[in-house]
């Protein structure tokens, strides 16, 4: 089973390879059934946990939490146009790590997964910032991004006691369903940015009505993708895959809630401006 979440690809037996070598095996895009034997050439590797995974997850957003908290600082400070910089370059830098963990050969790894959260840290700091127009005077700045975080973690929580209970299942149809819809979401953004950077039109962050029904459509996305990461999780916990693996799952939901965190701040934004 894969995740549509981009960071998640790169697991073992995504391309062929040929198991976790503690126990196990990903076979054929599957998670294969554990199987008690020999370790691997490399030696003993402790099997992840769920402690393992909550654990990296914390100190994955811990830092994207320092690294924005460090650009809000540059830019109270009156550097707002570093800030903006450090922005423009945490969002490339974010995306680049991503790229580079999703294609790369090993699905985990710590300091891939610590250098996204210092560059998106960086973006979300600058990104809040400027959505809600703090440095402008925005008295109710710092109350939206606490409704953002807030409303970020009411998702994840119910997210979580929905995948628990069972009232959605994470079925091979599910997962090809939310796929295709976060790949038709992507090309709708991509377009917008074109059509914002070579045309005064911006029809789906403008603020309109379509901006708001689209900026729903995200949130409603990141959400359910929560589903596949956790159901994803759990499987590497059950069948004993590597502990360092737990880097990757905590970089794949690191990216879900920066998602989701984002638009919930600009929907805000929005309703507060009008």
């Amino acid at each position: 089973m894969r995740s549509n979440n981009p960071v998640l690809t790169s697991l073992p037996g995504a391309r062929g390879q040929s198991g976790y070598g503690y126990q196990g095996g990903y076979q054929g895009g599957q998670l294969g059934s554990v199987q008690s034997g020999v370790a691997s050439s490399a030696g003993f590797e402790r099997p992840m946990t769920v402690d393992d995974v909550v654990l990296k997850t914390g100190v994955t957003l811990g830092v994207i939490v320092l690294a924005a908290a460090a650009n809000f600082g540059i830019a109270l400070s009156g550097n707002y146009g570093l800030a903006m910089m450090l922005t423009l370059v945490g969002a490339i830098g974010g995306f680049i790590t991503v790229l580079v963990h999703s294609f790369g050969r090993k699905f985990g790894s710590r300091a891939v997964t610590l250098t996204y959260a210092v560059f998106e840290g960086l973006f979300v700091g600058g990104f809040s910032l400027a959505v809600t127009g703090w440095t402008v005077g925005g008295a109710d700045a710092g109350a939206l991004v606490f409704q953002a975080i807030l409303g970020s973690l009411g998702v994840f929580l119910g997210m979580l006691f929905v995948y628990k209970t069972g009232a959605i299942r994470v079925t091979p149809r599910f997962n090809r369903v939310l796929t295709g819809a976060i790949f038709g979401v992507a090309i709708l953004a991509l377009g917008n940015l074109l059509l914002a950077v070579f045309s005064p039109l911006n029809p789906l962050r403008d603020g309109g009505m379509l901006s708001i029904i689209f900026g729903v459509v995200c949130i409603v996305l990141a959400a359910l993708s929560f589903l596949q990461d956790f159901d994803l999780a759990d499987r590497l916990v059950r069948t004993g895959a590597p502990e360092k693996m737990a880097w990757g799952v905590a970089l794949g939901l690191a990216v879900t809630v920066v998602w989701l965190y984002t638009e919930i701040l600009r929907l805000l934004s929005i309703a507060n401006r009008d």
